[in-house]
């Protein structure tokens, strides 16, 4: 499994900035969304005082290879994620850009839903230009996820907030995020040991 290290983030959201769309990929790395979950945002899913984003459809192409909204495949990816003060304000900020206009990240093309093959190919440019490693839009999923197992974020939250079915499934998907977690669990009980033995 790769994801976006630490490291390489600054220069990652650095470049989506100078390319005017640091609002839509700083709220994937702090929400996890799904590509087609995230293109199909309205201005009206996002609410402002609770801080939340609204998750209730997708884009996806029907059998044709034509892009259709629907909703999520399961029950639990329809949620509600909530998110930082920073993701609103900047959400905000995009939304002065194009105020009468319902899609949230409308495409600086047509005006219209970004296609998500559109967003991938965006996210291939931002790497190459910031001069990162290649890792495929999925991966900044998956470093939502491992950035909120590694600081502290627990497993059953970051499994609804991906709208996972269980968090079992997010348990064994990021073994490596809650491996570090154990280890350091595993140091704190035996301070905790030597101080009553």
């Amino acid at each position: 499994m790769k994801f976006l290290p630490a490291e390489d983030m600054k220069a990652y959201l650095d470049e989506a900035d100078r390319r005017h769309v640091l609002p839509m990929f700083y709220l994937e790395l702090v929400s996890g969304l799904r590509k087609g979950e995230l293109v199909a945002l309205l201005w009206s899913d996002l609410d402002i005082e609770n801080q939340t984003i609204s998750v209730s459809k997708q884009a996806t192409r029907d059998e044709n290879g034509n892009i259709a909204i629907t909703r999520p495949k399961t029950e639990t990816s329809v949620r509600l994620v909530s998110i930082p003060q920073k993701a609103v304000k900047l959400l905000q900020q995009e939304h002065s850009k194009h105020p009468d206009n319902p899609y949230m990240f409308p495409s600086t093309r047509t005006g219209e839903m970004y296609y998500p093959d559109s967003i991938v190919t965006l996210h291939k440019r931002i790497l190459k230009s910031a001069g990162l490693n290649y890792i495929n839009f999925h991966s900044l999923r998956h470093t939502f996820a491992t950035a909120a197992l590694q600081n502290g974020v627990d497993v059953k939250t970051v499994s609804s907030m991906l709208g996972h079915y269980d968090a079992g499934f997010t348990l064994r998907t990021y073994t490596h995020a809650t491996r570090q977690k154990q280890e350091q669990a595993a140091e704190k009980m035996g301070n905790f040991m030597d101080k009553v033995m």
